[in-house]
């Protein structure tokens, strides 16, 4: 049966509100013995459907906990040089805070990850105009994104280690993008400190996908992240005008303030970004799109806490959290503002489906899309 017959019979759901909610225990750091997946309750929504977290453990002490709302990340614990752990992700407390307003954390991004200029495309000789919900573009899947929807969850039992995936249908037209796509993303936390992401999606029209995690990552656990030291595996990257849109030239990142092939402090020459504020830029990722390898090294140097990106994405997006500003409240009622964390998108160029010199980001009947990211964690 093909995913467009199961369209009727499989429910999606989109969340207006929140009937009431359960108190929010905040996660010990003790150690198991073994792999492990804790279910509890996160909230409620307005109809009545129960929402769920999952709390994945390995036998080292390190967690990561994940919703079905948006398939997101909600917590990641992993220790520092003296084996103390910290959530390294910034989030919310409940599913209330998740239901409101607030800067994508943790979710997973799609239709279309990051902008598409003005919401429009044309594809197979049809026009089509999307949501202009980043003004003058549309941003991250459109109004009601698949972070804003509630996925199905299941709890695996992978030989890698504690696993949980979720599955969405995005139907024909939802958001304007066309075709009915059939998405899974899996979770899995290694007995290696690895937090892997597969992503798979099959449509029955051609598309275009970019599916990406909008994580915030602050290795230190508090403060801001400008003294974090960044290697990007990357010589090239996408310039963009004054809204973010890119020009459709790849640059050399050399003699440039995004030059991080040397590792560098992420303050260092961030203030001579003075269009946008900072970093927020598609870098191309060195080596075959396609192949797992590098992106990214993160390196938190007072925790020692290092973090390596993995990705068979042609590209990853660096974002320094430039529009945090103190207005939305997080875990333990901590007010992110800018610079509080950054992001680092594994993903398709921005904009892709109007620059026939990016890669393809159209998925087509008969193709599977597949990619996969990895974020290694240690100390050094």
């Amino acid at each position: 049966m093909g995913i467009w017959s199961k369209l009727g019979a499989f429910a999606n759901v989109i969340v207006p509100g929140l009937l009431s909610q359960t108190p929010l225990v905040k996660e010990q750091s003790v150690a198991l013995p073994k792999p492990a997946i804790e279910k509890s309750m996160f909230g409620r929504l307005s109809d009545g459907t129960i929402v769920e977290s999952y709390l994945l453990r390995n036998g080292r002490g390190s967690a990561a906990k994940l919703i079905p709302y948006g398939a997101s990340l909600t917590e990641l614990w992993v220790p520092d040089r003296a084996g103390k752990l910290a959530d390294v992700v910034l989030g919310l407390d409940n599913l209330e805070a998740y239901l409101a307003p607030h800067p994508f954390f943790g979710g997973t991004i799609g239709r279309y990850a990051n902008r598409i200029a003005n919401g429009r495309f044309a594809l197979e000789g049809n026009e089509y105009q999307l949501a202009i919900n980043n003004p003058p573009h549309s941003l991250h899947g459109g109004k009601i994104g698949f972070d804003r929807r509630a996925w199905k969850a299941e709890a695996l039992d992978h030989p890698a280690g504690a696993a949980v995936r979720f599955t969405y249908l995005s139907p024909d037209g939802e958001e304007s993008y066309p075709g009915n796509l059939q998405v899974t993303v899996t979770y899995t936390l290694t007995e290696a400190d690895e937090l892997k992401l597969e992503y798979r999606a099959e449509t029955d029209q051609a598309t275009p996908i970019n599916l990406t995690n909008h994580s915030y990552f602050n290795l230190a656990a508090s403060g801001d992240i400008l003294g974090h030291r960044l290697y990007l595996n990357s010589d090239q990257y996408t310039p963009v005008d004054t809204t973010l849109i890119p020009t459709g030239e790849i640059r050399t990142v050399a003699d440039t303030p995004f030059d991080f092939r040397g590792s560098m402090a992420i303050g260092e020459h961030i203030a001579e970004i003075t269009d946008i504020g900072g970093y927020d830029h598609n870098f191309v990722v060195n080596g075959q799109a396609g192949a797992l390898r590098i992106a990214a090294r993160l390196v938190e140097p007072g925790s020692g806490r290092q973090m390596e990106v993995w990705t068979t994405e042609p590209a990853i997006q660096f974002y320094s959290g430039i529009h945090l500003d103190g207005s939305v409240v997080g875990k333990g009622r901590v007010a992110y503002r800018k610079f509080a964390g950054l992001c680092l998108e594994t993903q398709h160029y921005p904009d892709s489906p109007n620059h026939p010199n990016f890669p393809s980001a159209i998925l087509r009947p008969g193709s599977r899309f597949r990619s996969e990211t990895i974020y290694k964690f240690s100390a050094q």
